[in-house]
């Protein structure tokens, strides 16, 4: 063969692995399952999702669109999207259902265009049991066919206590399981779901396939947390990181790079999947998108703050 057409080929046959590759997350791993403390695929072979969280629906609905997940997907490599549906605030779901269910559906169908995961998140501090239900039940009931979807719950709890908690995401599990036996389903805890223990110490239990939330800002939670979430793996919990950055837990503020690449290096040690906050272009250290970021992806590197590269380096270090 003539050496040129050679290379030729053998450069088309590397592009059409690695795309094969990025196309393939739910064809691969199929619906996912808890085993124990970890996240299996249809294989019962650990899995960890790395992807990006949107952020809040009702503050930066320009960015969930169809483009902006192919891009998050095909160029920053996610095997995994979150849609952070804004409750209380102006603009959210209790003020605009309809806007906000338009806003996280799109981000679920792109999600499942693009083969890749989806969590569809209740972004709320409180307790609005009858507001979730109502949202889960028509999420749960449209696209539990799909093994794409993951359900988040409760974002972050403050201060309800983990009885309270425990109480609210029993219901919630009883009204998803209704319509969605199988998918995972993501339970919060107190404190900015920083109390990963008290959920160890009295799991909710009679269900599959539930995951507990931890979250971290790694300027702020640094290795008490660490000891802490693995103290509840190793009692049993199974953990997935669905919030997550590199600077203080305000979102703003200088980025502590050697505390999150001491996180990154734990959860893939751990084997425990991890999103990061946000894809949005608010004037803070945790908004990955300089202002006047394109809403439909195609971003080059001018377009990323400092934490965008960094974390688009480490998602696609791994995929």
């Amino acid at each position: 063969m003539n050496p040129l057409k050679k290379i030729v080929l053998l450069f088309l046959s590397a592009i059409t692995g690695s795309l094969a590759l990025q196309a393939q997350a739910v064809q691969e791993h199929g619906r996912l399952m808890v085993k124990g403390t970890q996240l299996t695929d249809k294989n019962n072979q650990p899995v960890i999702l790395r992807g990006m969280s949107f952020g809040w629906s009702n503050f930066h609905p320009r960015f969930y669109t169809p483009g902006a997940v192919e891009w998050l997907h095909k160029d920053w490599h996610c095997n995994v999207v979150r849609a952070a549906m804004g409750v209380e605030p102006k603009n959210g779901y209790m003020e605009d259902p309809a806007k906000s269910l338009a806003l996280v559906e799109t981000v679920i169908d792109a999600a499942i265009k693009e083969d890749i995961y989806v969590i569809v998140d209740f972004h709320s501090h409180n307790v609005r049991l009858q507001e979730a239900k109502t949202f889960f039940t028509h999420i749960a009931k449209k696209y539990s066919q799909y093994p794409n979807v993951i359900y988040e719950v409760f974002n972050e709890p403050d201060k309800e206590t983990w009885p309270e908690v425990k109480d609210y995401s029993i219901e919630m599990i009883q009204t998803i399981r209704t319509f969605d036996t199988a998918n995972i389903i993501l339970v919060g805890s107190p404190h900015w779901d920083q109390d990963v223990h008290l959920a160890a110490a009295d799991p909710v239990t009679g269900f599959t396939n539930i995951m507990y939330t931890m979250h971290f800002y790694a300027d702020t939670h640094k290795q008490q947390l660490r000891d802490r979430t693995t103290a509840a793996i190793n009692a049993g919990l199974p953990v997935f990181i669905s919030e997550s950055a590199g600077m203080s837990a305000s979102g703003d503020g200088p980025i502590n790079i050697d505390e999150w690449t001491r996180w990154i290096n734990w959860a893939e040690e751990n084997k425990v999947s991890w999103v990061t906050w946000s894809v949005s272009d608010k004037n803070e250290t945790c908004s990955v998108l300089q202002a006047g970021a394109a809403s439909d992806g195609n971003w080059k590197e001018d377009d990323l703050k400092e934490s965008g590269k960094l974390v688009k380096k480490m998602i696609t270090a791994y995929q």
